[in-house]
């Protein structure tokens, strides 16, 4: 009797052990990346510019004479040097940068906003919200 219960035991716990592994899951947490474009300095500088100014700046810096963007970044480095010492840190860089992506973010939010507020009072209803996601289907 105790031959048949020792067995069955066996059984389950060597089913219970062969099962599936859990699914690895990433432990780095993977920020966005700063720029829709292939970064490679020996092709061009895309990638830094959007990165470093923004989608849309950097845009309008594709337009601009070398002198009148060396006179603008020069502008912007006053703004990224927060304690004002002439230098720009690592950590100056990196607020400018997260500063650059959340005004993008900002903006973006704002421009969906617009298109779904179709009364323009500032709120969106359901109506609204159905008639920009869907048009006028439903």
């Amino acid at each position: 009797m105790l031959f048949p219960r020792l067995l069955l035991c066996l059984l389950a716990w060597a089913l219970c052990s062969s099962g599936k592994p859990t699914e690895r899951k990433e432990r780095v947490v993977r920020e966005a990346p700063l720029s829709t474009r292939e970064h490679d300095d020996a092709q061009s500088f895309d990638y830094d510019h959007d990165a470093f100014l923004g989608a849309e700046e950097a845009k309008s810096f594709d337009q601009l004479t070398p002198e009148e963007s060396k006179e603008r970044l020069g502008k912007i480095v006053g703004k990224i040097d927060e304690d004002g010492d002439g230098f720009v840190t690592v950590e100056e860089l990196k607020a400018w940068i997260k500063f650059a992506q959340k005004r993008w973010i900002y903006e973006d939010v704002e421009r969906q906003w617009k298109g779904h507020d179709l009364n323009e009072d500032g709120l969106v209803s359901w109506e609204e919200y159905k008639n920009a996601t869907y048009g006028y289907i439903l």
